[in-house]
């Protein structure tokens, strides 16, 4: 008993002290973590003030007593803001708690946060509200809820924990319905995350991730509802619509009759899910709203760190979205680029400004590029161009060494370059098995693995292009053709062709393999019949191209050709 009065006292100090619940260092730093929890702790004063007030006067003290505490914490978190947007803020809150004072409508109340949220969301170009793109999951949230909440909310809900007994104010009761009407996933969400002064509720900021937060969130706010009847509407089926939607939201927008069987056949549906990019782009956004807030505060190094943290979660999508839209690609990694550089510089708030909008703009546009399927003629042609652009990169390189050897009299040495082409096709097909069955590469792991083909692949050919460069004039030319290709070829050059086409051949197939992977995946089911086909078409004008340039390498101007 004595020790749970203590823990609650050192709470209320901790909060008196600002030391509980805080952002920690980096969100001090990051005026985006600081305006995310100002909005989160304002609108949570505003639901508890709505709970203790009636028609001009107090019905629950304690209630609007909580709403005072979480004013505090806004305006303790407004201080962290960038002076001149803290200051519109304070004065809003000012304004809230003038109305507070007055014990004013809550609606009154809430039409005053919610504008102050919007202000606050505007004036630092970012989103406030952080609604995971996948449905949370309830398996999850119960196992949650019974390490870190049960024992003081008790099993089902009804505050009746082991521990509650010991505990002034007692525990939440999260199975009253007729309480909890007003509040939504995203209030559970934000007061897990946040704790509530003055009670024994702490923040679980930093003790539990963001996925599980949300995960024990849906879980609590299923605690009140009955037995589902029913199928939710497609409408309300997607996370996304109703973590904002409290019950009375829910039960309005079901229509006449609606029961609350029905709510819980909505707030328990695992929904139609959002698409594994939705999920990204959700992360980019995030990233990208910190390191523009980031820099406006001056931050430099932390804005340029962050902002690459929001191109490496692109480029979960950027092999697809190369696919289908080079080109908007490009543009969107100098974008990014662009941000790097003006981030960690003195960039003028116009810099970033317009930096903020070509993303904005090219995101949008990459997002519903990814989204589209592609039609099976589309497919079968960017399949086509695909294996033949890539595999015209190698040919090129082995026709320039074919026609070496040929001019050389070596003809017959083009047996090595053609078991390294052979190798490295193999190899390509190989690696294509190994990703689908054996592991998955992430984005990161497959630039890495093809930025190291591609350096052995590029000291291999500075060790060739040396030599073939030193035999361009004709008096070394006539000196290594009397005695010196023969004995250069057997002793190691011929290996070293051979590396260089097996190099060559297996960088691009290696390429080639994640391009076809984004291809499939864009191009959803039956994907593969059209790009099997251009596979096929490809490999046959490879063919040819392959065939000819071995028969008539002989006729490329050679010292041109190696110049180049």
């Amino acid at each position: 008993m004595r020790e749970n009065h203590l823990r609650i006292i050192l709470i209320n100090l901790a909060w008196a002290l600002g030391l509980a619940g805080t952002p920690g260092i980096a969100a001090a730093q990051d005026p985006a973590a600081s305006a995310r929890r100002l909005a989160a702790t304002a609108q949570l004063a505003a639901g508890e003030y709505r709970l203790g007030v009636s028609g001009g006067r107090v019905i629950a003290s304690e209630e609007v007593s909580e709403a005072k505490l979480f004013l505090t914490e806004a305006r303790r978190n407004a201080a962290r803001l960038p002076a001149a947007v803290g200051g519109r803020i304070s004065l809003a809150l000012d304004s809230i708690d003038l109305l507070v004072s007055r014990s004013a409508d809550p609606d009154s109340v809430a039409d005053r946060v919610a504008r102050m949220v919007d202000e606050l969301g505007r004036d630092l170009g970012i989103g406030l509200d952080e609604i995971p793109a996948e449905t949370p999951s309830l398996a999850r949230g119960r196992e949650v809820y019974a390490a870190a909440c049960a024992a003081c909310h008790g099993v089902l809900g009804h505050g009746d924990g082991p521990q509650a007994a010991a505990l002034t104010p007692k525990p939440a009761d999260l199975a009253d319905a007729l309480r909890l009407r007003t509040s939504s996933p995203l209030d559970f969400y934000r007061r897990i995350t946040i704790g509530t002064a003055g009670t024994a509720m702490v923040p679980f900021e930093h003790s539990l991730s963001a996925s599980d937060r949300w995960a024990v969130a849906r879980y609590a706010a299923t605690l009140r509802l009955p037995v589902p009847r029913g199928v939710a509407p497609a409408a309300l089926r997607g996370f996304g619509t109703t973590a904002r939607m409290s019950d009375a939201e829910v039960l309005a927008a079901l229509g006449a009759g609606a029961s609350p069987e029905g709510l819980a056949s909505v707030r328990l549906a695992e929904g139609a899910g959002l698409r594994a990019s939705d999920a990204v782009f959700t992360e980019v956004r995030r990233r990208l709203d910190s390191a523009f807030a980031l820099a406006r505060a001056g931050h430099r190094e932390e804005a340029r760190s962050t902002a690459m943290d929001a191109y490496v979660s692109f480029e979960q999508i950027e092999r697809e979205l190369r696919v289908k839209d080079a080109t908007l690609t490009a543009r969107i990694e100098a974008a990014f680029t662009s941000l790097r550089v003006q981030a960690g510089s003195e960039a003028t708030p116009e810099q970033l400004a317009a930096i903020r909008q070509e993303l904005a703009r090219s995101l949008e546009r990459a997002e519903r590029t990814i989204v589209d399927r592609l039609s099976p003629s589309n497919l079968f042609m960017q399949s086509l161009v695909i294996l033949v652009r890539e595999g015209l990169e190698a040919i090129l390189v082995i026709g320039a060494l074919m026609a070496f050897l040929v001019r050389t009299g070596n003809g017959h040495r083009r047996r090595d370059i053609h078991l390294g082409v052979g190798a490295a096709v193999v190899m390509s097909l190989l690696t294509a098995l190994a990703l689908e069955t054996i592991f998955v590469l992430s984005p990161s792991h497959q630039e890495g693995l093809e930025g190291g083909v591609m350096l052995l692949a590029t000291a291999t050919l500075f060790y060739v292009s040396y030599w073939l460069l030193s035999k361009l004039e004709v008096a070394k030319w006539n000196q290594f053709v009397r005695g010196k290709v023969q004995d250069a070829l057997t002793r190691g050059s011929a290996l070293a062709l051979a590396s260089v086409a097996f190099l060559a051949v297996y960088r691009e197939g290696f390429e080639t393999v994640l391009f076809y992977k984004a291809l499939a995946v864009s191009g959803g089911a039956g994907a593969w019949a059209p790009v099997g086909l251009g596979i096929l078409v490809g490999a046959a004008v490879l063919s040819v191209v392959y065939v000819a340039i071995s028969r008539f390498g002989i006729r490329l101007p050679l010292k041109p050709l190696f110049g180049v």
